[in-house]
């Protein structure tokens, strides 16, 4: 059973396992530690990770990057027009307003939902991580920012879905660098907690949390963010400053060429950190465009002027999620600096001045999020014991619920769910109904999200259900906000009063014991819509005396209601299940084009080592006419490997591979032959040597019959080996070793063991 931890980074993922000794990474296919969130779309195969960020420069258009920017967005979101002009590939509107990918496959144009890509990732981190582990991978824990919509939730869930993966908890990207970092400390203050905070700086995001430390536990007090500040706003402030230099000094556009803009705007990242630990930085690029050349040189000090807008930005997630955590700067035992874009000193320096107290870089940056996730796991699983510690989130937004005669809240601004509630929690209140109704779950408040996101979340129809009488009757309803922060109504119950009379109890098969509870008296209300935000505490029934003298019981019966759940842009089960189907047929595909090049090198192989072995190893088993004409087929394959034979069909390289074989196979046979019959008579001769020595000491009888039987066989021998010596090398073998094996073997018989 895996334990594994997923960090879906916008640039790079990072797998994290747990072990016996503790936490690992798992290196990829090329030894690395960090694998590319990129797949690319060949012309018959697809290419992921490594291999597809190598292939962005040649094939733009079909490669696939920064796919987690547009999980769970709509085309005309601002954001997201924003990044559409960046990125290289097509994106066209959907029927639903999401965004879909366009490209050519297999000879034809495919489009793919963002949802589709990132399933075709963890796919491939999946196959990752069971070649390492020679296990099978299912259970994982996946990190994802605090800023997540309800809908880009449900989206990463039905992603992993997609890759045969089976999420335990989607896991704040903060809160697992929070449990990595706290778990195995143990110089916590005692008398109180100890408040961190942990501010870190992504590809495309900044996220920031308060957390609050004890002995045995963590808990989440705020978080604050900025979706669209990260390393890459950085280097796109490099990328359009060489850019305007280049068009002014050398007569060139960049942006015309979406090769040209790959290559500087990776040549802009490699300068950005060499600007961190320099004080000025040359950049030369070999033809980037027109067969030109170009040169630039940039000092860190222009950098920060020409980035000073975006360094000004990122102390205001740090005062937000100050201010909600109600804690002053002094009270801050220390900050701990992580993620990709945190490495550029001029936001060391913002936050030094920001906490009054330079930042801790004591964690790994580019790992605390994957070694999290994988330590979560840990922990939600059965095979493995880990440390008592308990782990408290906090939910970034504010929920509400409405129904057509208003909202149902508890609190003042319209929530019911307030912004940091600890997560997973239950919020129980009651409705009172006299049919079938709605109702509807979204954010309260707009500002938490942004511009051009709609607020709604799901709607859920609660029945139907019927009443006793035509007055409005009590239906209690449980919404969850679950262990991933993804909201929905757990379940409704209908309660009626029931007056159970002593004398004439009858039994109701929808009332047992444990749907048995006593009416709460919390005072009726006229409004629709109050929320008795209450657990509804079983007690004894209460007893009510008749008019007829009678004492009956007053219960509560609850009888269940059935609840249907709509998300709003969410992925149905039909596509989401053609979905899984497309990506099992994409991967037959892949595994087909990765058999026929298995298939290639090896007759490429078979190739070169034949044409060195009939030339050299070979060459007293075969005729000159053998050797002439293997060495005309050999080279005749090498030449149409490197022509029509360079990207054919699995049967194409085995039939050119079986048809060497069987012009080679004869004279490898003989080679085979001699050296097993050599051993063979070796062994039977030292076998006859032996048996001599041993009769000595056996009484005469049976020492004549065990000479006279390696007479025969010593005999026999030589006579093999004169007939075999007489025939040419080149013609077929005697097959007689296997014979000489069974000679040896037939001594055995006699079990010559000398007598003590």
């Amino acid at each position: 059973m895996s334990v594994v931890g997923f960090d879906i980074g916008n640039e790079n993922c990072v797998i994290g396992v747990a072990k016996q000794r503790g936490i690992d990474v798992l290196l990829n296919d090329e030894s690395k530690r960090e694998t590319p969130a990129v797949v690319s779309f060949g012309e018959k195969q697809r290419f992921m990770g490594s291999v597809g960020a190598a292939s962005a420069t040649m094939n733009p258009r079909s490669t696939i990057s920064q796919v987690k920017r547009l999980i769970g967005r709509t085309f005309r979101e601002p954001d997201i027009e924003n990044d559409l002009r960046l990125f290289p590939f097509e994106c066209l509107e959907g029927q639903d307003g999401g965004v879909l990918i366009r490209l050519e496959y297999l000879g034809e144009m495919r489009t793919f939902s963002p949802v589709q890509i990132l399933g075709m990732l963890f796919s491939h981190l999946k196959q990752i991580a069971e070649k390492d582990l020679e296990l099978n991978v299912s259970d994982c824990v996946i990190g994802i920012p605090s800023y997540f919509t309800d809908l880009q939730r449900r989206a990463y869930l039905d992603a992993a879905t997609i890759a045969g993966l089976r999420p335990l908890r989607l896991m704040h990207d903060c809160t697992a660098t929070a449990l990595g970092y706290g778990i195995y400390k143990n110089d916590f203050f005692v008398a109180g907690p100890t408040y961190v905070v942990f501010v870190d700086i992504g590809h495309c995001d900044t996220q920031v949390c308060v957390a609050s430390f004890e002995s045995g536990q963590m808990k989440i007090i705020s978080h604050a963010f900025d979706r669209n500040l990260g390393g890459r706003d950085f280097d796109e402030v490099l990328f359009r400053y060489f850019a305007a230099q280049f068009k002014e000094q050398y007569d060139i556009d960049v942006y015309a060429n979406a090769k040209a803009s790959i290559r500087l705007r990776a040549s802009c990242e490699k300068l950005k950190k060499v600007l961190s630990a320099n004080a000025e930085a040359p950049l030369t690029i070999e033809c980037l465009m027109d067969e030109k050349d170009v040169k630039g040189f940039i000092k860190r000090d222009e950098f920060e002027k020409l980035s000073l807008n975006l360094l000004e930005r990122i102390s205001v997630p740090c005062h937000t999620a100050l201010l909600d955590s109600g804690l002053t700067v002094e009270k801050i035992h220390s900050v701990e600096l992580v993620g990709s874009g945190s490495r550029i000193p001029a936001i060391t320096r913002i936050l030094t001045s920001l906490f009054n107290r330079e930042p801790s870089r004591t964690i790994n940056a580019s790992e605390c999020v994957a070694r999290g996730c994988a330590l979560q796991c840990a922990m939600l699983s059965p095979i493995y014991r880990v440390r008592e510690y308990e782990v408290q989130d906090a939910f970034p937004f504010s929920i509400g619920f409405s129904t057509k005669e208003g909202p149902i809240c508890t609190l003042s601004n319209s929530a019911l769910l307030q912004k940091h509630r600890p997560f997973p929690s239950v919020k129980i209140f009651c409705l009172h109904r006299t049919d079938t109704f709605s109702m509807e779950a979204y954010y309260a408040d707009l500002n938490e999200l942004p511009s051009g996101v709609s607020p709604k979340i799901s709607s859920f129809m609660i029945g139907p259900f019927e009443v006793s009488n035509m007055e409005a009757t009590k239906v209690k309803v449980r919404v969850q906000l679950n262990i991933h922060g993804i909201v929905t109504v757990v379940s409704a119950s209908l309660l009626e009063d029931n007056v159970d009379d002593d004398s004439l109890a009858k039994s109701d098969d929808h009332l047992t014991s444990t749907k048995m509870e006593a009416e709460a008296d919390h005072g009726s209300s006229a409004v629709p819509n109050s929320a008795e935000d209450s657990n509804l505490k079983r007690m004894k029934p209460s007893s009510v005396s008749s008019g007829d003298g009678l004492r009956k019981s007053k219960f509560v019966k609850r009888l269940d209601i059935p609840v249907s759940e709509s998300v709003f842009g969410g992925i149905a089960k039909a596509d989401l299940s053609e979905a899984e189907k497309i990506e099992h047929q994409l991967v037959q595909q892949d595994l087909k084009m990765e058999h026929a090049k298995e298939m290639k090198n090896a007759l490429e192989s078979y190739v070169y080592e034949m044409r060195d072995k009939i030339l050299h190893t070979y060459c007293g088993f075969s005729t000159e006419s053998e050797r002439e004409g293997i060495s005309y087929n050999l080279q005749q394959t090498e030449e149409w490997l490197y022509e029509d034979g360079f990207d054919e069909s699995v049967d194409a390289y085995t039939e050119k591979l079986e048809y060497l074989k069987k012009l080679v196979d004869p004279i490898e046979n003989r080679y085979k032959e001699e050296g097993a019959r050599a051993r063979a008579s070796k062994d039977l001769l030292d076998c006859i040597t032996n048996y001599r020595m041993v009769v000595v000491s056996h009484p005469v009888s049976e020492r004549d019959v065990v000479i006279d039987e390696c007479n025969k066989a010593e005999q026999w021998l030589q006579e093999k080996l004169q007939h075999q010596n007489s025939l040419p090398k080149t013609a077929d073998p005697i097959l007689w070793s296997n014979e000489i094996k069974r000679k040896s073997e037939a001594f055995d018989i006699y079990n010559p063991t000398p007598n003590p």
